[in-house]
């Protein structure tokens, strides 16, 4: 065995299969640039540590979710007056600054309004970011919660939506979620509350939280929480796509 083969069988053991395998590639090219040292190591470190952030991207995405990859350029901002006038704030959504800041987005309009187009947006974009997302639907997420109740596997369920950087909630208000479903609505939000970054998608404004909440003390305290430290978006205008259509 050579030491060429040595070298590689170590940088395998120790999984850095990328650099094991373009180190072929990479002497010979510097053998004819007649490429320092340095130069060489570091070339192969950046092949290595770009094939892991691309892989761990495309994990961040399985993960997420998402069921496909939406991005900002596909919105038209034109559609609407609330649309141009709150670009700036949409925009600087995208930095990411909020979850940084484990501040919440909550995104309120009629169906239509491009609330779930832009919480997806935002959460592929974090994902490719390396962060930690899930998207669900409110009702999906209670629904799960309720089931894991019934089978003892609750806390696991629970730390599921509580450990996400990001956790994208989508459709709150179109089902009530009863007592039940709005206690543990409750436990997700209060447990992430300052702690990670919720975004919110509902097509209720604050005061009407009480239909969908067993109570309005419980819409008050949910509320509270997200509110407090957090981006409110009104999303004007009628149906994107029925204008489409």
């Amino acid at each position: 065995m050579t030491d060429l083969q040595r070298l590689k069988e170590k940088l395998i053991s120790l999984r850095l299969k990328v650099m094991a395998q373009e180190l072929d590639a990479i002497l010979l090219d510097a053998n004819k640039n007649n490429t320092d040292f340095l130069s060489i190591l570091d070339r192969l470190v950046d092949l290595e540590a770009e094939h892991r952030w691309q892989n761990a991207i495309k994990l961040r995405f399985q993960q997420s979710k998402l069921n496909e990859k939406t991005t900002i350029d596909q919105f038209d901002f034109n559609h609407h007056k609330s649309r141009k006038d709150q670009k700036t704030q949409i925009l600087n959504l995208f930095n990411l600054e909020f979850v940084r800041e484990h501040k919440d987005v909550i995104l309120i309009g009629n169906p239509g309004t491009g609330k779930t187009f832009l919480a997806k947006s935002i959460a592929y974009a974090a994902c490719n970011a390396n962060v930690k997302v899930l998207f669900t639907t409110a009702i999906d997420m209670i629904n799960h919660l309720i089931a894991a109740e019934a089978d003892h596997s609750l806390l696991k369920k629970l730390h599921y939506y509580q450990s996400p950087a990001l956790l994208v909630c989508d459709e709150l208000g179109y089902l009530s979620l009863g007592q039940q479903g709005s206690h543990l609505f409750f436990q997700v939000i209060s447990a992430r509350h300052q702690i990670k970054s919720t975004l919110l998608t509902t097509n209720l404004p604050f005061a009407e939280w009480g239909n969908v909440f067993d109570s309005t003390t419980v819409a008050t305290a949910i509320a509270d929480r997200l509110v407090h430290n957090s981006e409110v978006l009104i999303m004007g205008g009628t149906s994107y796509r029925r204008k489409q259509k």
